[in-house]
C-alpha cells in the first residue's frame, strides 16, 4: 500500500480578536520544582502581549509550552484552536514561529543563508516568494548590509537581529519571541518592538518576554505579570502597571507615574530612600 505524505496547509487568516494560542491552568515540574502553576495566558490576532516579571518567574519556561516546544505537567495549550500536541511538525511550523534567547549555530552558515532558513515550513512556496520574503526580513531587521557574512563572525546585536529576521521570513501568525531586545543597543530595541506591533497590525499575535517595562508599557497591547510561576496580574499596562503590584513582584520599590509629555506610563525603581 502507497502512502502518501502529508502535506502541510497553512491556516486561513485570522479576524483581529481571534485567540490563536492559549493556555488553560498550565503547570510544569522541572527538576522537583513547579516552575508553572495554575496559569491561565491568551494572544489574539492583532495584539502584542508581553509577559514580564523577575528572574525565575517562568517567563522562558511558559513560551516554550505555548510553542509546544515543551508539554505541560498539567493543563492544556492549544494552537489555532487545536491542542497543541496534535500538530504534526510541518504544520506547526506554518502557524507559529519561535525565538528563542540565544542563537547559534555551527557550521559557517551565511546571514542570508540563516534568514532563509525560516522558509523551510514553505515547501511549495516558489523561489521568487522564498526570495521576497528573506529580502523583506532582512531589510525589516537593517541585516541587508551583512548579508554574505559569516553568522558565527557577527557581534550578539547583530545575531539577535538576523535571527528575529528568520523568524519574520516563516510568516507564521504566531510570533514567540524570548528577549528579542536583550542584547541590542536603544535604536534596535525600538526597532524590534515597533516591528512586533507592526506584525500585530497586519493580524499576528506576538507574545514577547521583556524585561524592560518600560518597552512593555510603550509597545505591549496587554501584559501579564508572572512571579513564582503564576500570573499576578494580565492586562493593558496602564491598568496592570502600578506601583504596588510591581514593587511586590520585583522586591524592588517601583515608581509609576504618566509621562510629562505623551502620558506613556514610566516605570522607575524608587532611588529616594
Amino acid at each position: 500500500m502507497i502512502r502518501l505524505r502529508h502535506r502541510p496547509v497553512p491556516p486561513p487568516p485570522a479576524e483581529p480578536g481571534d485567540v490563536l494560542v492559549e493556555a488553560e491552568r498550565v503547570a510544569v515540574r522541572l527538576a522537583g520544582r513547579d516552575v508553572l502553576a495554575g496559569v491561565d495566558v491568551t494572544a489574539r490576532a492583532g495584539e502584542v502581549l508581553a509577559l514580564v516579571g523577575p528572574n525565575g518567574a517562568g517567563k522562558s519556561t511558559l513560551l516554550s509550552v505555548l510553542a509546544a516546544d515543551l508539554a505541560p505537567t498539567a493543563g492544556t495549550v492549544r494552537i489555532h484552536g487545536r491542542p497543541a500536541s496534535g500538530w504534526p511538525a510541518p504544520d506547526l511550523a506554518l502557524r507559529r514561529a519561535v525565538l528563542p534567547q540565544s542563537a547559534s549555530l555551527s557550521f559557517p552558515f551565511t546571514v542570508e543563508e540563516v534568514v532563509r532558513m525560516g522558509r523551510a515550513p514553505w515547501t511549495g512556496a516558489g523561489p521568487g516568494e522564498d526570495d521576497a520574503a528573506v529580502a523583506d526580513a532582512m531589510a525589516a531587521t537593517e541585516v541587508t548590509a551583512f548579508a554574505a557574512r559569516p553568522f558565527s563572525a557577527l557581534s550578539g546585536g547583530e545575531r539577535a537581529r538576523v535571527a528575529l529576521a528568520r523568524v519574520l521570513a516563516q510568516h507564521a501568525p504566531v510570533l514567540l519571541l524570548d528577549e528579542p531586545t536583550a542584547a541590542l543597543d536603544i535604536r534596535h530595541q525600538e526597532l524590534v518592538l515597533r516591528l512586533c506591533r507592526e506584525r500585530a497590525l497586519a493580524g499576528d499575535a506576538v507574545v514577547v518576554v521583556l524585561h524592560d517595562l518600560g518597552l512593555a508599557a510603550a509597545y505591549a497591547h496587554r501584559v501579564a505579570v508572572l512571579c513564582d510561576g503564576r500570573v499576578a496580574a494580565d492586562g493593558p499596562p496602564s491598568d496592570v502597571f502600578t506601583g504596588p503590584l510591581l514593587s511586590r513582584v520585583y522586591d524592588q520599590r517601583v515608581e509609576v507615574f504618566p509621562h510629562p509629555r505623551t502620558g506613556a506610563v514610566l516605570v522607575l525603581p524608587d532611588r529616594a530612600g
